[in-house]
């Protein structure tokens, strides 16, 4: 039918003028993009503009000129084309006449429903009307635009790049590719497909495209390919490329442990370039790895995936083994979806790192994740941003997100010593214990301006803090579970909990630390061996010295010349600190509660502090707040009320049963005592407990 197609569209019917808008200088459209697409679409990889809907089509643009003959050809241009499920319709052809409408863009290939008896019509998604042909009649279209645009390109049937032990052949050319022994080099906008085996030196796909081009689709048909020496996937220059793993298929990189080689070359501004790749795959440009099919890539000298400016994940089986970074999008990294595996033994799971200023401060260096199944385990940071960390759901669906960083939590120690007891019997006695944090960061999650999450089930095992920002952090909804050696969520700026927030930090030495913490809504549980709320880090106007937290005299060492401020609004809040020199709630300056639901368990048993200190004001005026404690508070009206793990203590407004016996007990709600029956009363758990729950009318 291809054939068919452009004997009777580019020669038999066309005088020698549209011929020449046929060819290489002035190339009128991508045919073989355009015919290809029948036999080889992956039906699932459709819907977004740069998600071309025939299997990631070339973009078409606009023609120079146009040209009607004897064969009723019009070529028009258009602003924009909407992918459809039938966006080229097929029209017959009779009486020996062929009619054909072929409407450019700049930004889109539609999809193609053909037949071997019909000539595809492309429509047009102006709001000029197509009408098309039917029978002998021609076709005719509108144009909401004078002049016709260059196409750019490669033209006639699709290049098959099929690699062998000999190296790669190449079928269809079009004068845009070329095969050297185990080199293939993309000159032109376009699609490509890969298939075969090779392992070599010079194993290795190169592009270097105008980026004023289309393009570049490297379709993966079931490739491996191993360079010894070098990266086997090299983008040089392009506007965009994509690599897609074809459904079904099974994609291996691999590259050498060290480089040799480096590239001299032209940028489009006529500035030459000198350049090692630093990536088994390894881009200049904009990057999306997308597709139905398995993409598994194995760097040996550094980075998994790299680009210099922004990096997308669309979907497909993707799985990287890195010496350093395994993901990494230098202007920025968006993932929306599939499934995701990243190990790295000397570097960061996923990374977006520019340090330009200008570029910072339009929101590059940042990372969004609206979906996918995620799984990362690093050597340093799980992910780590220069600018900000985004987690949201999806259109449809929710990210699912598991990070364990420098090795995991496995310094602090949660065994049980004195009266532990409570939640089945393994909740800890004694926990107190200085941080064990490491030299190097090892966080979880990271965003040095800010890290904001509203959405997705994310799980955290950290050798460093779970979420660190060097700004604010904000959690409005989704699933958090922590453990670490360091503080479960520590915002250097402002943290604001609200919403839907389910935190769960289920070892720390210190649950959750910022200068000015909020806390709005949300469910949070925090078990910590030193402080379980910290209010401090901000500059205190009154006093000087170290701002840094740290253990200077002693574990839970206060944070010297800093000042604090805590909130709560409303959440349902647990908190349970270990022995020591501890606090449930702590600010270095004042404390306000004037709503929700807390419960302080505090082990201290030295020092000063308890269940809640403030070194500015403290005001309770309104909310529930339940502390049990084995010591005096510094703050909040105290009651001298024995308890036991046998019972629930509080009001005929609040319940509590503690984890172990104590004398002390710190209420907003009077004087607390037994409550004989929670029935009537909701129930609310904190973390994944079943019996770690608050009762409350």
């Amino acid at each position: 039918m291809n054939k068919k197609f452009l004997t009777m569209g580019c020669i038999s019917s066309l005088s020698l003028a549209m011929y020449s808008g046929c060819s290489d200088s002035t190339s009128a459209v991508d045919f073989y993009n355009v015919t290809e697409e029948i036999a080889s679409s992956d039906s699932q990889e459709t819907g977004s503009l740069e998600n071309p809907t025939s299997s990631a089509g070339n973009e078409i643009s606009s023609a120079t000129s146009s040209a009607t003959n004897s064969g009723n050809v019009t070529v028009s241009s258009s602003s924009e084309i909407v992918p459809t499920s039938s966006a080229i319709n097929a029209s017959s052809a009779s009486n020996g006449t062929s009619s054909a409408v072929i409407a450019s863009s700049s930004s889109v290939a539609p999809a193609v429903n053909s037949s071997s008896s019909t000539i595809p019509t492309v429509q047009s998604s102006s709001s000029v009307p197509v009408a098309q042909s039917s029978s002998s009649a021609p076709v005719t279209q509108s144009s909401s635009s004078t002049q016709p645009e260059q196409v750019s390109g490669n033209t006639g049937e699709r290049p098959v790049i099929t690699y062998a032990a000999s190296g790669a052949t190449v079928a269809n050319t079009n004068n845009c590719v070329t095969a050297t022994g185990g080199t293939v080099t993309i000159t032109c906008g376009g699609e490509y497909d890969f298939s075969g085996s090779y392992s070599g030196s010079d194993a290795q796909i190169l592009v270097n495209t105008a980026k004023t081009d289309s393009s570049v689709y490297l379709n993966m048909k079931g490739l491996t390919l191993t360079n010894t020496a070098d990266a086997p996937i090299y983008v040089q220059k392009a506007s965009k490329t994509f690599v897609v793993a074809k459904n079904g298929t099974t994609n291996t990189f691999t590259d050498g442990s060290s480089r040799t080689k480096t590239y001299n070359y032209t940028n489009d501004s006529g500035e030459a370039k000198t350049d090692t790749t630093g990536a088994c795959i390894y881009a200049k440009d904009d990057l999306t790895i997308k597709g139905e099919g398995t993409l598994i890539v194995k760097a040996n000298y550094n980075n998994g995936i790299h680009t210099s400016n922004d990096l997308k994940v669309k979907n497909g089986l993707i799985t990287v083994n890195a010496k350093n970074n395994g993901l990494k999008g230098k202007g920025s990294v968006e993932i929306s979806g599939g499934t995701i595996n990243i190990t790295t033994t000397e570097g960061d799971g996923i990374k977006s790192d520019t340090e330009d200023a200008t570029d910072l401060a339009n929101g590059k260096g940042s990372i969004e994740i609206t979906g996918g199944t995620i799984t990362v385990t690093s050597a340093f940071d799980g992910i780590t941003a220069a600018n900000a960390v985004v987690i949201a759901n999806g259109e449809s669906a929710s990210p699912s997100i598991k990070v364990t960083a420098g090795g995991g939590q496995n310094c602090l120690s949660l065994t049980s010593s004195g009266n532990g007891g409570g939640f089945g019997g393994g909740f800890p006695g004694g926990m107190g214990g200085s941080s064990c944090s490491p030299s190097e960061s090892m966080k979880g999650i990271k965003g040095d301006s800010s890290i904001t999450i509203s959405g997705g089930v994310i799980d955290i095992n950290s050798r460093d803090d779970g979420l660190h920002s060097s700004g604010t952090i904000t959690l409005s909804g989704g699933t958090m579970t922590i453990a670490t050696d360091d503080d479960g969520v520590h915002a250097e700026k402002a943290l604001y909990v609200k919403d839907n927030a389910n935190v769960s930090v289920t070892i720390a030495y210190e649950g959750m630390e910022s200068p000015d913490m909020n806390f709005e809504g949300g469910i949070t549980s925090v078990i910590t061996t030193d402080d379980g709320w910290n209010a401090a880090g901000g500059t205190s106007t009154t006093s000087t010295g170290n701002t840094g937290r740290g253990g200077w005299g002693g574990a839970g060492g206060g944070m010297g010349g800093s000042t604090g401020s805590l909130k709560v609004t409303g959440g349902y809040h647990y908190i349970y600190v270990g022995t020591g020199d501890t606090d449930g709630i702590d600010s270095n300056g004042g404390i306000s509660i004037t709503g929700g639901v807390i419960i302080v368990e505090c082990r201290m048993n030295g020092g000063m502090g308890g269940m809640v200190d403030s070194d500015g004001t403290t005001s309770i005026t309104g909310g529930k707040l339940l502390g049990f404690g084995t010591n005096n508070s510094e703050e909040g009206t105290q009651y001298s009320v024995s308890f036991s793990t046998s019972n629930y203590y509080g009001s005929s407004d609040i319940a509590f049963k503690p984890s172990f016996s104590g004398s002390k007990m710190v209420s907003s709600v009077g004087k607390p005592g037994v409550v004989s029956s929670v029935s009537g009363m909701t129930k609310t758990c904190f973390g994944n407990s079943t019996d770690r729950c608050v009762y409350t009318k």
